[in-house]
């Protein structure tokens, strides 16, 4: 069965760009359910002992709905660092920070085109940074619970634009809190993500 994720920060270490009161509902409610209920839909079946990229390339409906926001939800909240320690990336010559500016020319064009990507997805869902399998990036808009995987994608960031992620801190601004999250976000693990064998379906 599965579990609510350990964070590796505390629930105060992402203020001001995302609050305490935020992440206490985002995490410890939202994906809290979303773990109780996918733990109840597979009880007894196929899925049951699958990891969640399986399921996810696997099933359909609700058994999918859920685990897809599993998933999701597990890549957004341990993609982030402490504010003081978030923003570093050219100067750290990461891998990724090289692949992002080769295939989209710099990494200010990469975020105004990531964030352009998060605020024109029309309803809720997820905007993502994926390698395909020989490593180049792309920009991915995914509606509701869908995950890259199922393209044939790895993976590597993403940004919740479903309201609950923002709406207390940013009421409708969702472009300013795209922009914000820049600030938080831990490039080592996201070269670490690049880095790994690819996992799709």
């Amino acid at each position: 069965m599965f579990t609510l994720i350990t964070l590796p920060y505390e629930l105060t270490a992402l203020q001001p760009v995302i609050s305490e009161q935020t992440l206490s509902f985002h995490y410890g409610k939202h994906l809290q359910t979303y773990v109780d209920n996918l733990n109840k839909l597979i009880a007894g079946t196929e899925y049951e002992p699958m990891p969640l990229e399986e399921i996810v390339c696997k099933s359909s409906g609700a058994i999918f709905n859920n685990t897809g926001q599993v998933l999701n939800h597990n890549l957004y909240f341990t993609q982030f660092n402490k504010l003081e320690q978030g923003a570093k990336n050219k100067e750290q010559g990461l891998f990724i920070i090289q692949a992002i500016n080769r295939d989209f020319g710099s990494f200010d064009n990469f975020k105004q085109e990531f964030e352009q990507k998060g605020t024109t997805l029309f309803g809720s869902g997820w905007v993502w940074l994926s390698a395909d399998k020989d490593g180049k990036l792309v920009i991915t808009q995914e509606q509701n619970a869908q995950n890259p995987i199922t393209k044939g994608l790895r993976p590597l960031l993403t940004m919740d634009v479903w309201e609950h992620a923002y709406y207390l801190d940013y009421q409708n601004r969702r472009a300013a809190h795209l922009q914000a999250l820049w600030s938080i976000i831990n490039w080592e693990e996201i070269e670490r993500r690049y880095m790994a064998v690819n996992d799709k379906c």
